[in-house]
C-alpha cells in the first residue's frame, strides 16, 4: 500500500520574500513540545522575524512566535524560545559552507505538514537592497497591469 503524500502549508514568512533573495530551500524537521504542535496546527505561529542560527553543529530557529495553546495550563512553554531544526550532519556541515559566505543567512520560509509531522522549509538568503526591493514592486506591478489587460482583451 503506497503512503499518500499530503502537505500543507501552516504559514509562510512572505515578509523574507520581500526582503531577500531566496537562493536554495531545504526541508528540515523542528523539535517542539505537543502543546506548540496543537498551537501551529491552529495558525497561531508567526514566522516574521525569525531566522536560523548554527551553534555548535546544530542549527536552531531563533524569534519564532509560537503562542501559547489556551488547553495547555502547565504544559505551554515559552512562546520565543529557541527550536532545534533536525537535519543530516552533512546537510549541517554545507549549511555551514554556505553561510561563511558574506550576506548570506538562513531564514524559514514556511511552515508546512508532511504525514502529520511539521516541517520547516529553510532558505539559503541573501539581502536585498533597498533599490532591489523598488524594482520588485515596479516590476509586480507591471505583471500585474498585463495580466488585468490581457484579461480585459480576453472579454471582449
Amino acid at each position: 500500500m503506497a503512503r499518500i503524500k499530503n502537505n500543507k502549508t501552516l504559514t509562510e514568512n512572505r515578509k523574507a520574500r520581500h526582503d531577500y533573495f531566496v537562493e536554495e530551500g531545504m526541508e528540515a524537521g523542528i523539535a517542539l513540545v505537543g502543546t506548540e504542535v496543537k498551537s501551529i496546527r491552529n495558525g497561531r505561529v508567526n514566522l516574521k522575524d525569525s531566522y536560523a542560527e548554527i551553534n555548535n553543529g546544530e542549527v536552531f530557529v531563533k524569534n519564532m512566535h509560537i503562542s501559547p495553546y489556551e488547553q495547555g495550563n502547565i504544559f505551554n512553554v515559552e512562546p520565543l524560545r529557541d527550536r532545534k531544526l533536525l537535519l543530516h550532519k552533512s546537510e549541517i556541515r554545507r549549511l555551514i559552507g554556505l553561510t561563511m559566505q558574506e550576506g548570506y543567512t538562513l531564514i524559514p520560509l514556511s511552515l508546512y505538514l508532511k504525514d502529520g509531522r511539521v516541517k520547516v522549509n529553510l532558505g539559503l538568503c541573501r539581502g536585498k537592497k533597498n533599490y532591489d526591493k523598488r524594482d520588485a514592486m515596479i516590476e509586480k506591478a507591471h505583471k500585474r497591469e498585463i495580466e488585468r489587460t490581457l484579461k480585459e482583451k480576453m472579454r471582449y
